[in-house]
């Protein structure tokens, strides 16, 4: 018995410690939503709770443009005036996309590329918005392109921001970020020790994302960045992550299918997503696609808000 004793100490010191890090995930998890609360409004969606908020003048002349945030963000990172200069002019909605921000998938489901962007398409149904802009910015250029081929005629254009268009040779500089493996052992290292790694990396990885530009020091939360530490954000962006290569496999097969105007910008640095992969293929397969590149990193939509506020005006104006 004496000698069985440590490894029963070693196992219950180590169920209490993994309890702890679940304990103290949680507690990280409540702080961020109370410093980024939601916003705006609620509707429920097959299933689904989608937060967005809804602003600016309504106008039968002008398309309503809808704004979709990328991989582990919210609807705050288009705080960078982006969302109240296209508001001066245009209704414009922002939506966490489902299991993202505030937005609750249905429960029990983590809907991948193809599914998200359903929803987004019946949820602009659910607000009788018709024919839209949207623009997607990064894994929000995946599910607005997702959204198009699940509604053709019903969406009027996309302007893609960095987009995630083609799959990814996701190797050691995205996935080390996140975890492989199955569901139940994400979701144990999302609700654990992912948290406080992530703290402890999170400066580099802004500066990641940023670079070559500099993040806005008030990002975490201006721009909801804080919300990326919560463990069930985490979660659900390892999963999108894990599952995104096989709907943008099915994806990429159809971009000669659409018919609507389009518009896809990068920044020439993007140390995220790569130009020469996500972009150029992706305008030369869609019809009459137009492709700019210009000098910039990844959070295009933050740093450079006058170039990008103008981008989604010309998109808007073609819209036939």
């Amino acid at each position: 018995m004496t000698r069985n004793r440590p490894l029963i100490t070693g196992g219950f010191a180590a169920a209490l410690g993994m309890a702890g890090l679940a304990a103290y995930s949680r507690h990280v998890g409540r702080v961020a939503e109370a410093l980024v609360p939601p916003d705006g409004d609620f509707v429920e969606v097959e299933g689904a709770r989608l937060h967005y908020v809804d602003k600016g003048p309504r106008s039968a002349q002008a398309p309503v443009i809808v704004l979709i945030h990328g991989l582990a963000g919210q609807m705050r990172n288009f705080n960078y005036e982006v969302a109240d200069r296209l508001a001066d002019t245009h209704r414009v909605i922002l939506v966490d996309r489902p299991g993202s921000g505030h937005s609750l998938a249905a429960p029990g489901t983590h809907p991948g590329l193809r599914a998200q962007g359903a929803l987004i398409a019946a949820f602009l149904g659910r607000l009788t918005i018709e024919r839209p802009l949207l623009v997607g910015h990064s894994m929000g250029g995946a599910v607005s392109l997702a959204a198009a081929l699940a509604a053709p005629g019903r969406i009027g254009g996309l302007a893609l921001l960095a987009p995630l268009t083609q799959p990814q040779p996701f190797g050691s500089a995205v996935v080390q970020e996140f975890f492989r493996g199955g569901a139940p052992l994400r979701r144990l290292v999302a609700h654990t020790i992912a948290v406080p790694i992530l703290q402890l990396r999170s400066r580099r990885a802004v500066r990641r994302a940023f670079m070559p530009e500099h993040a806005p020091d008030d990002f975490a939360i201006r721009g909801g960045g804080i919300l990326s530490l919560r463990p069930e954000t985490i979660d659900i962006a390892a999963t999108e992550l894990v599952h995104a290569n096989p709907d943008l496999s099915e994806m990429a097969a159809l971009y000669p299918t659409l018919d609507l105007s389009s518009a896809i910008l990068f920044g020439a640095q993007d140390a995220v997503l790569d130009p020469e992969r996500d972009g150029a293929p992706t305008a030369a397969a869609i019809p009459g696609c137009r492709y700019e590149v210009i000098e910039g990193g990844h959070m295009i939509p933050a740093t450079q808000p006058d170039r990008i506020v103008q981008f989604i005006l010309d998109t808007a104006a073609r819209i036939r």
